[in-house]
C-alpha cells in the first residue's frame, strides 16, 4: 500500500514538474525582443518568383519588419494580411518560436500560362485563376494568343489550366492557345504539325483525352503530319483536315 502511495506522489510530482517546465518554455517575457526573422518559402517547380532578401524588403517599407521589436508588439495577423497583398503569394503563415525568432512561412503561386493578348496585356495566371504580373521573370509556359483579356481569361481558361497542371503530358505537349474572335480555343502542339480545334471552353478534359486516344491510335500509325487540323468542337466525333500535297 506505502509502495503504492509514493508511486503515485512521485508521478504527481513529475507531472507539476513537466507542466511548470511546458509553462517557462513557452513563456514570452513582456520585454522579449524578436532576434530574428526566418522566411521559409516553399518552392515551386516552374520557379522562384520571391526570396526572403524581397521579402525581407516589403515588410521593411510597410513598417512591418520586427526584427528587435518586443514579441508582444508584433502583429502577425497584420504580417500576414500585408504579405498576402503580394500578387505571388498563395499563403502566408507567421508566429513566433520559443526562442523569439518570427518563422513566416510562405506558400507561392504556381504560373500555369502566359497570357499576351492582342490587345497588349501581358501576364501570368496561375491554376486559381489569379492574375500575376510578368515582370522580369522567365518562366516558359504555354502561351495564350488572340482574343484573351483580363476579363475572360478566367472563363476561357480554368478547365484548361486545370488539365494542364494536373496532367504532366499536356504541360508538356500545348505550347500555344489561341482565344478565337468567337471566343474558342485552339491549340499549337509541341509534336506534330496540325492546329487542334477545341471550340467553347467546356468539357476540355474530355477533348482532351479523345485528343490523347487520338494520338495513340491514329497519328502513332499514320504520321503526326498527315493532317493540319484536328477538329474536337463535337462530342461524338473527330474531324480531320488532312494536309494538301
Amino acid at each position: 500500500m506505502i509502495k503504492k502511495t509514493f508511486i503515485l506522489f512521485f508521478l504527481l510530482l513529475l507531472v507539476a514538474y513537466l507542466a511548470v517546465a511546458f509553462t517557462r518554455l513557452n513563456s514570452k517575457p513582456a520585454d522579449a525582443v524578436c532576434r530574428d526573422v526566418i522566411f521559409n518559402i516553399a518552392s515551386v517547380e516552374k520557379s522562384e518568383f520571391i526570396t526572403a532578401a524581397e521579402l525581407k524588403k516589403e515588410l521593411q517599407k510597410g513598417g512591418l519588419y520586427p526584427k528587435d521589436k518586443k514579441i508582444s508588439q508584433i502583429n502577425c495577423r497584420k504580417i500576414e494580411e500585408y504579405l498576402m497583398k503580394n500578387p505571388f503569394i498563395k499563403n502566408a503563415e507567421c508566429y513566433t518560436s520559443p526562442t523569439h525568432k518570427l518563422c513566416v512561412d510562405i506558400t507561392q503561386r504556381i504560373p500555369v500560362v502566359r497570357i499576351m493578348g492582342s490587345n497588349g496585356e501581358n501576364f501570368y495566371m496561375d491554376e486559381q485563376g489569379e492574375i500575376m504580373p510578368c515582370g522580369s521573370y522567365a518562366v516558359h509556359l504555354p502561351v495564350v494568343t488572340g482574343n484573351i483579356t483580363r476579363k475572360n481569361a478566367g472563363y476561357m481558361l480554368k478547365e484548361l489550366n486545370a488539365c494542364l497542371l494536373n496532367d504532366a503530358f499536356w504541360n508538356s505537349q500545348i505550347e500555344q492557345i489561341h482565344v478565337t474572335p468567337a471566343q474558342e480555343l485552339e491549340i499549337v502542339p509541341r509534336v506534330g504539325d496540325h492546329i487542334v480545334f477545341l471550340g467553347k471552353p467546356k468539357d476540355i478534359a474530355d477533348k482532351l483525352e479523345k485528343l490523347k486516344a487520338f494520338y495513340t491510335r491514329a497519328l502513332n500509325k499514320v504520321g503526326w503530319n498527315k493532317y493540319s487540323r484536328i477538329n474536337l468542337e463535337f462530342s461524338n466525333q473527330i474531324i480531320c483536315t488532312k494536309k494538301e500535297k
